[in-house]
Parts: structure tokens; C-alpha cells; sequence
């Protein structure tokens, strides 16, 4: 596609694209459409050089340019009130959001995708993946201190799964363990509708002090443009443009790898490299090198800066020197990061660099102009306005169309399916053993939790827990959850739910929900029901922020998630935030002690359809989902954040997928502590049967354990924040079972056993 450096005919200049304005330029192969291209020629006033083409082909495409989903983000800041901002020190559309935790601490968390390289390469797909959220992280100032994954594989039994699985769980774990950063949370879902497109979304958490922020930005001309970290290859060249286009097929920009191929270990020492730049106070602004490589460094840190750039492209250090200006521009190679130093502290850049033996090479300086220029040599190859590249891209305003399908789905509700009720125990045990409810420690084993020794909680309790003060305890919580069928079924309230789910999650550790981050994964734009069910979910989730009064920090949209025509379930990923003053009063998911009282808080409803007992036991998903109330969360959340602070919970699980049976099951899993369960009265106070008392998926519901001494002032307190409790049960330390009254007495051993045993079994 572009020729290599070395042949006679040389490079594309801005002279030669003056002269020869009629030449024929692989636009199409690059992911840009005409309209688009036509563009590019407007804002320049002719064609451009193969090397801009480049640039505005990668930062134009739908992974840089957010251009179909940009109108509908915006309400994540126009609907943020000014209390919802008080705790917000960085919101959107910095490289991470920041959020102050207090004592001048502060974290710095997002969420991203590494969907496609993951399909086609599962190992570097999702090894680079988590390098290159740690990176965002990094760049805002921040030392790494823990990541979270969101996986979504297709049928357990597909032998295809089975690549996808091993390569994804490997180079997560190979990444992570190698950077020495805890795993401490996330999901992992099976459902055939992935199959031809794994969703891999990686999330990372860092903490600084107030004072050590950083910024992605130019804005002393004269200041220097420094590139250090890993040499440019020719790994994942136009990654972005080519795997998150509308194909994975041979068509594209170059023959060379797509995915890229990460070095942990080179990471690790860029990351402590840069730990000290910044505390030396060399860095004006600094940019991780990802999605679009130098093409994206350069253009955007000039952008946000308000100024330009003049670059020796020349100077770029290559690990193929085969390589032309084109693929370097496109080049996503890892562990790379841009810096803005000011030349009176270059030499202190050089002896910190030297000193951990990171290689380095100045690029140009900035410039009090609105241009970035990149030379070849003595040639010019690039001449443009940096906004043009990094911000000013096209925005669509996509075609919308409510899906044929719709009301069909809604109206074919799980009501029809056999509630027998003598099966109940049964249809227990094989949702307990089913894929997406058993035993993930095959896979979360392989990852270190604790590495650091700063991990307060991890799965498989509800939410991760990360100690930021040593000094103090003061600490994070974090959780992140999406339901695809909920939101297949309502893209509205599936949205809301996602982050009802993930707001509860870090509620019953103790933690005080804060912010919020997202990662959209959807079908192709160009689809007008896709675009219908993005619409639907940023509405509602941003709808839903409001209400519980938390911000959207940042985020990542994915789109072009389908096989063929078939897109998967929109599946929004949702992560919160919260704070902890001392971890030491954390609250873990299972119960522990022998005798204490079991309480359900929340109502429980005939909520049935999208669940897993109609989906995983009767092969069924149509409906409605379960609605939301979110003054209900709330006001949950504030009475687990009280109970926490008093002393009162000794173990708090959320009841989610799977409904009351599964929560009971898993709490007394976690600490192999087993319970003694009646139901009678809550069926009779909700106006439930047996099958929806043990599986309905209702809303702001949670289990806690409370001690015998506490019990008085428990239930007063409940009383007094107006929630819904009723004592369904007893622990049970002795007889190593679970009671359901009326149901099954069923053995630990044999649950543990059904639960433990599939994921091994299959993979």
C-alpha cells in the first residue's frame, strides 16, 4: 500500500501534492469515505500527502474519532450538576478521569476495549489491552495500582471459545502479573451471541497526590517534543483503523501485523521512568502512545494546547528500518510515550531516562502556530491544523429506526414457561453449575490478587478493593457490571441497571459510590437499529447519573461489535467508584460466623424475564427486564454505608443474575459457611411464588448477615432510611449445608463440587 522508504521513487511531500493534485490515493482502503476524503482536501486546499493521509485516515476512524457516537456523549457533561462535579478534578475527554478521594489523594480509573485484536490474536489482543489502559493511567500522573477485566466469550462448548479463552485469560494474566499490578475484579459472561466477537474490556486504577497531575498538552513554544519508551515496529499499524472498521477481511492499508505486540517488562520500567520525570517536574505534558501512535500524540497534544508542533520524523528510533513515514505515523507499537519538556530541563530528562536505561529521541518543539509540521529529512511530508486531525473530525448524526423486531421480543414475556415449583432445587443446582454462575477461579487464579499487599477485597466478593493510605487506610472501591439481554431486551433501562448493578456492587463493601466509567460496545453505526439501542443506553445511563448524583468520568465506545449481520447485544459496561475511609472496615460477600441473622433489603417482585433462570434453564429471552429505581438504590446504598460505618454487617452479597437462590448459594460458598433459609413469609409479604422468590432478578435487593448482639439497632436503622428488611434466615456454621425450607436441604460439599468443577472441565 505505501512504498517503502528505500525505493527510488522517495516520499509523498506537501510540494508533490501541490503538483500533482489529480494522483489517485487508497482513501477507501484506509477506512475513509469519500465525503470524507473530500474533506480532508477542503481543509488542506488539496490533496493530501500520503503521510497525512495516514494520520486523518487513523484519528478519523470510529475507535479515535468517537464520529457517530459524539452527539449522544455529550449528555454525560450537559446533564452533570454542580454538586455531582464537587469530587470531579478531571472529567471527559482527558486521557482518564480523576477523582478526589481526600487528604489530598486522588484516583484515576477508565475503562477500554481491546475487542477485535482480541478475536484475532486473544493473547497480544488482551495483553497490549491492559498495557494500554495502564498507559491512560499513567499519563495522568498516576501510579498504576490495580486492573479489572470484562470478558464476553461465545458458547462454552465452542471449540473456537476455547482459543478465544486460553489466549485472552494468558495474556491478561502474562501482562498483569509482569507489571506486578493486582487483578482484583470483573466479569466473565458466555453467550453465543459473542462468538465471532469476544468483548475483552480492560479497566486500571492509579493514585497520585493532587499536586502530581499531568496533562495531555503543548503549551510553551519552544518547549521540546521528546518520544521515549520502546522503538517504533511494525506491529499493529493502522490497529485502530483496520480492527475496529466495519472488516476483518484482507482489504486494508498494510500487510503488516495489525494487532500489537506488548513487553510487559519494558512497561514496568517506563512506568517507574515516568513516576520520577514527573517528580522531578521535567514534563510539561505527556501522552501515551495507543490507538493511532505519533499520529495521535502529536496532533492532540498540540490541540489541547492550543499551539503546533514542527517534528523530524527522521528522528523517530525504529526497530525496522524498512519502515515508511506513513507506517511510523500509524505505527501503535507499545510501551511509548510522548513527552513536552522545556529544553532548561532536558539534561534532567536525560539523566533520569539514562539512568533506567529507556531510550529516548527528540522529535522538534513546539511552536506559537496553529500547525503541525513533520519533516522527512529535508522534505515536508506534513503541514496541517493539528484540531483538524485530533478534534475537529466529522460527526455523525447517524439514521435511527426502531428496531422491527422490538415489540415481538417485549411481548414474548417468560410467563409462559413451567414454574414447577417441586423442581425448584433442581433448577438450583443446575443454574449454580451453569458457566456464566460457576466457579471463574480457573481463570481469576491466574491472576495475582495481591500483589503490593495493598488489596483489601477481590473476586469473588461483589467489588475490588484497593488500600490508596497506607498511613490511614483510606481506600477505593470499584465494580463494574452490563447485562446484554436486559439491554437487548430495553437498551433504556438495561443501561440504568448496569450501573444500578455496579453502584450496589460497591455499596455492600462499605464503599461510598463516586463516579463513573463506561465502555459502550455495539453493533455497526451504520445500522439504524444499532444506532437506535446506543441512543436508547447513553440516554439512560446518563439519565440514570443524574438521579443517583455520580458523574461520568471518561470512557471508550466500541462499535463494529457483530459477525456478519448479527451484532452482539448491546452490552455497556459500567464501572464505579467508591471511597472508603479505612479498608479495615470492608465487608465481604460471604457470611463467616456461626448464628448470625440473615436479612433480604429490598422487595421482591415477579421480575422474570431477561433472567437466568429463562435464559440459561429454558433457552428463553424475551420480555421486559426488571425496572430500576434509583431513589431505592440510593437509599440502600446510604443504609450499608451506615451499617458499615456502625459496625452492624458482618457480609453483604447483591442480589442480581441468578436472583435470591443464587446470592444465598454464593455467600455460603465464599467462606464455606452454611445457612438455614425460609421464604414462607417473604412469599407471603411480596406476593411471590416459590419460582420467583428464589430467581426473580428485582432490583435493590442485597443479603447481609448481621450479628445477634446488633439485631435491634440493625433493623432500627433500616426502619429509620425506610428500606424494606426481613429476616429470611440463619448461619449456620455446623451442618455444612444449605436449608431452603420447604425446598432442599443441599450439601456444601455437593454444591461446591457441581459449582468448582465446570470451567475446569471445559477448558
Amino acid at each position: 500500500m505505501f512504498k517503502n522508504k528505500n525505493q527510488p521513487s522517495g516520499v509523498d511531500t506537501v510540494e508533490n501534492a501541490k503538483s500533482e493534485p489529480d494522483k489517485d490515493q487508497p482513501w477507501k482502503e484506509l477506512g475513509l469515505k469519500q465525503d470524507e476524503y473530500e474533506s480532508i482536501k477542503e481543509i488542506l486546499g488539496r490533496r493530501p500527502t500520503s503521510s497525512e493521509l495516514a494520520m486523518y485516515s487513523v484519528m478519523w476512524s470510529e475507535h479515535c474519532s468517537y464520529k457517530s457516537s459524539k452527539i449522544y456523549l455529550r449528555q454525560f457533561g450537559e446533564k452533570v450538576t454542580p454538586e455531582m462535579k464537587k469530587h470531579l478534578m478531571v472529567g471527559m475527554g482527558e486521557n482518564a478521569g480523576v477523582v478526589d478521594i481526600g487528604e489530598g489523594l486522588a484516583v484515576t480509573f477508565k475503562v477500554e476495549s481491546h475487542n477485535h485484536p482480541s478475536y484475532i490474536e486473544p493473547f497480544q489482543g488482551a495483553a497490549t489491552g491492559v498495557g494500554g489502559i495502564v498507559r491512560d493511567i499513567l499519563s495522568m500522573g498516576a501510579r498504576p495500582v490495580a486492573v479489572m477485566d470484562q470478558l464476553r466469550f461465545g458458547a462454552p462448548q465452542d471449540p473456537d471459545t476455547t482459543r478465544v479463552v486460553h489466549g485472552v485469560v494468558d495474556g491478561i494474566s502474562f501482562y498483569g502479573n509482569c507489571l506486578g499490578l493486582p487483578n482484583i475484579g470483573g466479569e466473565t459472561v458466555f453467550d453465543k451471541v459473542y462468538q465471532g466477537n469476544p468483548l475483552v474490556n480492560a479497566l486500571s486504577i492509579g493514585a497520585l497526590k493532587h499536586e502530581d497531575l499531568q496533562l495531555a498538552k503543548a503549551t510553551n513554544p519552544g518547549d521540546l517534543v521528546i518520544l521515549f519508551g520502546a522503538r517504533t515496529g511494525a506491529d499493529g499499524i493502522g490497529g485502530v483503523s483496520v480492527l475496529a472498521s466495519e472488516t476483518f477481511g484482507d482489504e486494508g492499508p498494510t500487510k503488516r501485523p495489525a494487532v500489537q505486540v506488548g513487553d510487559p517488562f519494558a512497561e514496568k520500567v517506563l512506568i517507574e521512568c515516568c513516576l520520577e520525570l514527573f517528580h522531578a517536574g521535567v514534563v510539561a505534558g505527556i501522552q501515551d502512545l495507543g490507538g493511532a501512535g505519533i499520529s495521535c500524540a502529536t496532533s492532540e497534544l498540540a490541540s489541547n494546547g492550543g499551539k503546533g508542533m514542527k517534528i523530524q520524523l527522521k528522528n523517530v528510533l525504529l526497530r525496522d528500518e524498512s519502515l515508511t513515514p506513513e507506517e511510523i505515523l500509524m505505527s501503535e507499537s507499545q510501551e511509548r510515550m510522548c513527552a513536552v519538556v522545556p529544553k532548561k530541563k532536558l539534561k534532567d530528562f536525560e539523566k533520569i531516562v539514562n539512568k533506567w536505561e529507556v531510550e529516548y529521541s527528540v522529535l522538534g518543539e513546539v511552536i506559537d502556530e496553529d500547525r503541525l509540521y513533520i519533516d522527512w529529512g529535508h522534505e515536508e511530508i506534513v503541514n496541517v491544523p493539528p484540531r483538524t486531525v485530533a478534534h475537529d473530525g466529522p460527526v455523525y448524526d447517524r439514521p435511527v429506526e426502531y428496531p422491527k423486531y422490538q415489540d415481538a421480543l417485549n411481548a414474548d414475556s417468560s410467563s409462559k414457561l413451567k414454574r414447577a415449583e417441586t423442581e425448584a432445587a433442581a433448577q438450583l443446582m443446575e443454574l449454580i453449575s451453569s458457566p456464566n454462575h460457576a466457579d471463574k477461579s480457573w481463570i481469576t487464579n491466574q491472576y495475582d490478587k495481591y500483589v503490593m499487599g495493598n488489596t483489601a477485597l477481590a473476586m469473588p466478593d461483589d467489588g475490588g478493593m484497593m488500600r490508596i493510605s497506607e498511613e490511614t487506610g483510606l481506600g477505593v472501591a470499584l465494580a463494574t457490571d452490563a447485562n446484554g439481554k436486559y439491554c437487548y431486551l430495553d437498551p433504556y433501562e438495561g443501561a440504568r441497571q448496569a450501573l444500578a448493578e455496579a453502584y450496589r456492587n460497591v455499596a455492600v463493601t462499605g464503599a461510598a459510590p463516586r463516579a463513573v466509567t463506561n465502555c459502550l460496545n455495539f453493533g455497526s453505526p451504520e445500522n439504524p437499529e444499532v444506532m437506535w439501542q446506543f441512543k436508547q443506553a447513553t440516554a439512560g445511563l446518563a439519565d440514570a447519573c443524574q438521579e443517583l448524583g455520580i458523574p461520568v468520568t471518561g470512557g471508550n465506545v466500541s462499535f463494529y461489535n457483530q459477525t456478519g449481520e448479527t451484532a452482539i447485544y448491546p452490552t455497556p459496561v459500567v464501572g464505579v467508584l467508591g471511597v472508603i475511609d479505612d479498608v479495615a472496615r470492608r465487608v465481604p460477600s460471604g457470611w463467616q460466623d456461626d448464628g448470625n441473622n440473615i436479612y433480604l433489603l429490598g422487595t421482591t417482585y415477579d421480575e422474570l424475564d431477561g433472567s437466568a433462570w429463562a435464559k440459561d434453564l429454558h433457552n428463553h429471552l424475551g420480555g421486559r427486564p426488571p425496572k430500576v429505581d434509583l431513589q431505592k438504590e440510593k437509599e440502600l446504598a446510604s443504609l450499608l454505608y451506615g451499617a458499615t460505618q456502625q459496625g452492624l454487617i458482618e457480609a453483604a452479597h447483591d442480589v442480581s443474575e441468578g436472583g435470591l437462590g443464587i446470592a444465598i448459594l454464593e455467600a455460603s460458598l465464599r467462606f464455606n459457611v452454611g445457612a438455614r433459609i425460609w421464604l414462607t413469609e417473604l412469599m407471603e409479604r411480596d406476593g411471590v411464588n416459590l419460582t420467583a422468590a428464589l430467581f426473580s432478578e428485582s432490583q435493590s435487593r442485597v443479603i447481609v448477615s448481621v450479628g445477634r448482639e446488633d439485631d435491634v439497632k440493625f433493623q432500627a436503622l433500616c426502619e429509620a432510611r425506610g428500606v424494606p428488611v426481613l429476616r429470611i434466615g440463619v448461619t449456620d456454621k455446623e451442618n455444612q449445608a444449605v436449608d431452603i425450607q420447604g425446598v432442599a436441604k443441599l450439601d456444601l460439599a455437593a454444591i461446591r463440587g457441581a459449582w468448582a468443577g465446570v470451567l475446569p472441565g471445559l477448558y
